[in-house]
Parts: structure tokens; sequence; C-alpha cells
């Protein structure tokens, strides 16, 4: 149980770190005339992380859920999509954040993961929410939560996020950006 709790709490610092590099990242938008859009949800999308990460506790204390034989196949998973999580956010650079920011005639990035498809970020915090708890045990938290997190994700934040970079936008024509196909669509892909 000691390396669970050790990579539990290494993956809370990692979340803690980057919260700091989007913090740092929205200062920088702020200074070239960035504008934080959604501000409001942001909270309900933080407490959903927050319920994430306790409720794998709960259910690895309160519950004693114990890491499955077969382990090593979601740490894989797990390790492999934090290789798609820091190429898209080494992709965006300074336009990454944990929260909406548009910087005003500024065109969508479309290298890295953005040029296969528009939002890769959060089907690598999907993927998380779905093989992580796996690897302690947490199957009531694997499936709650991510079903929780897809919901805010697909009814919520994306469809926030596509139409604050609808209006700033310089590089995407009105089709494009119309297309709101979830988390797989591209952004060169025609609409439906």
């Amino acid at each position: 149980m000691k390396w669970t709790l050790i990579l539990w709490s290494l993956v809370v610092l990692q979340r803690i770190w980057e919260v700091g590099v989007a913090k740092q990242n929205g200062e920088w938008m702020r200074r070239r005339g960035g504008q934080e859009v959604g501000r409001e949800h942001y909270p309900l999308l933080v407490g959903v992380h927050v319920l994430f990460f306790l409720g794998i506790l709960i259910e690895m204390f309160l519950y004693h859920a114990t890491p499955p034989t077969w382990w090593w196949i979601p740490f894989l998973l797990f390790i492999g999509v934090q290789a798609l999580r820091y190429w898209s956010i080494r992709s965006l650079g300074r336009l990454w954040n944990t929260r909406i920011w548009v910087l005003p005639n500024t065109p969508i990035e479309r290298k890295g993961p953005y040029q296969y498809m528009r939002h890769p970020n959060y089907v690598a915090v999907v993927t998380e929410f779905l093989v992580f708890p796996l690897l302690f045990g947490a199957y009531v938290t694997c499936i709650v939560m991510t079903f929780v997190n897809i919901l805010v994700l697909v009814l919520l934040r994306i469809p926030m996020e596509e139409k604050a970079l609808k209006e700033v936008s310089l590089s995407l024509n009105e089709e494009e950006m119309e297309y709101t196909g979830g988390l797989f669509s591209r952004w060169d892909q025609e609409p439906s």
C-alpha cells in the first residue's frame, strides 16, 4: 500500500504544480490583453478533480481497495497518457492553462497533438480519470468520476472554450468552428 500512497501523492503534487504553471501563463496572457472566459465554472472543474483524488483515498482507506493483480496495465496506460498530456502542454506553451484564456487575434495552435484532434489534453484527462483509479482498485471512483468528468467537459467546458475561441480567433473560418464533435474531432473535420 505504501507505493500506492507515494504514487497518489506524486500525481497530486503534479496537479498542484500544473495549477501554478497555469497561473503564470494566465498572468502572461493578461499582460498581453488576454481575457479569462468561464471563470464561474472553474470551481466546479476543481471540485471534480478534488473529489476524484479524495475518492481514491476513501476507497483505499475506508473500503480497503487494493491494487488488482493486473495493475501494470492501467499503469502503462497512465504513463502513456502522461506523454499525450505533456505533448499537449508543450505544444501550447504559454497558451496552455487549466482555465479558459483567450488572446484576441491569436491563431489556434495546430501543432503537436492539436493537428490530429481538437482537445488532446481533455482526452488525456478523461483517460487519466479512467485508468488512474484502477491502479488502486478504486472502481467506484473510476466509474463515477469518469462519468462526472465527461459530463462537465462535454456539456460545459468544451462548448464554452470553443465559443470563446470562435469569437477571437484569426485562423479559423466559420465552418471549422461550427463543428463541435467533442473530444476527438479535428479542426479541419467537415461539419456533419
